[in-house]
C-alpha cells in the first residue's frame, strides 16, 4: 500500500478535532481506537507508548483529549508508520513512530519506560477464520505476535505502578485476564455493549502494574440506541456521543 493521496482518505474523528490519514482499502480506524483512548487515565506530562499504532488513530485521539503527552508508537508496517508520522505532524503532537516488531524492540527502546501503554491487539488468533485479502487488514485483525507477548511487552515498558489500556473482544476476555497474571492489578474490565438486549462485543482493560487493588467487571456501557438500527442515520447514545464526537472520556467509576 504505498502512502500516497490516490491510496488514501482523510477522516475526521472527535468531530473533526483529529484528522487522520489512512489507507483506501486495508485496515481503517474506527470507533475502537476512540474508545481506547478514551480509556486510557493520561495527565498532562505523562508518557504514553501505543504498540501496533496502524496510522495513529487512538494515540491523537488520547493527545487531543489531553495535551502536553509525550507520545511514542510502535508499528510492524512502515507504511502505516509513515502515515502515523504525517497524521502527528499534522496534528502538531508530540509523537515518535518507531517501525518495528514489539517482538523485536530495539535496545534504545527496551531502556525505556512509559507511564501507559495502550494496545489494540488484533483480534484473532493465528490459523483461524479466513484469511483477509489486504496484506494491511490482515495483519492488522489476525496475531502473528502471541497475545501474551503483547501484555508481557506492555508490562515491561511500563514504570511500576504504570496504566495498561487495550480494547479486545469480549471473548478473548479470559486471554487477555490470563496473560495478565501477577504482574497486574486493578483490573477493570468496561463492556462495551452494542445494544440494549444484546451481548457486550468488546471490552475495555485497564490495569495497573503491580498494583494489589481487586477485580472490578464495570457496568456495559451503551453505545447504540434501540434495539435495532431503524434508518440511516447515526443512532448513538448520548454518552457514545460524547466520547466519540466531544472526546469525553470513558467512565471507569471509581478508578482514577
Amino acid at each position: 500500500m504505498p502512502v500516497t493521496e490516490d491510496a488514501t482518505t482523510l477522516d475526521a474523528f472527535l468531530g473533526g478535532r483529529v484528522t487522520l490519514r489512512q489507507p483506501r482499502h486495508g485496515y481503517r480506524a474506527a470507533t475502537d481506537p476512540v474508545f481506547l483512548a478514551a480509556a486510557c487515565p493520561a495527565k498532562a506530562g505523562q508518557t504514553v507508548l501505543e504498540l501496533g499504532c496502524g496510522a495513529g488513530a487512538a494515540s491523537l485521539c488520547l493527545a487531543a483529549r489531553v495535551p502536553g503527552l509525550e507520545l511514542f508508537g510502535v508499528e510492524r508496517q512502515p507504511d502505516y508508520a509513515a502515515l502515523a508520522r504525517e497524521n502527528a505532524a499534522r496534528a502538531g503532537a508530540a509523537m515518535t513512530v518507531i517501525t518495528a516488531d514489539l517482538g523485536a524492540l530495539s535496545h534504545d527502546l527496551r531502556q525505556m519506560s512509559f507511564d501507559h501503554v495502550l494496545a489494540n491487539p488484533p483480534f484473532f488468533p493465528a490459523g483461524s477464520g479466513s484469511q483477509a485479502q489486504d496484506p494491511g487488514r490482515e495483519a492488522a485483525n489476525r496475531e502473528d505476535t502471541p497475545l501474551s507477548i503483547w501484555i508481557d511487552t506492555a508490562r515491561a515498558r511500563l514504570k511500576p505502578g504504570g496504566w495498561l489500556t487495550l480494547i479486545h473482544l469480549a471473548e478473548r476476555l479470559p486471554d487477555c485476564l490470563a496473560a495478565m497474571g501477577a504482574g497486574f492489578g486493578a483490573v477493570a474490565v468496561l463492556p462495551l455493549q452494542p445494544r440494549i438486549g444484546r451481548a457486550a462485543t468488546r471490552v475495555v482493560i485497564r490495569a495497573r502494574k503491580s498494583a494489589r487493588a481487586p477485580f472490578a467487571l464495570l457496568a456495559p456501557f451503551l453505545i447504540h440506541e434501540g434495539a435495532d438500527h431503524a434508518g440511516d442515520a447515526p443512532d448513538f447514545t448520548d454518552q457514545a456521543q460524547a466520547v466519540l464526537r466531544a472526546a469525553a472520556p470513558l467512565p471507569f467509576a471509581g478508578q482514577d
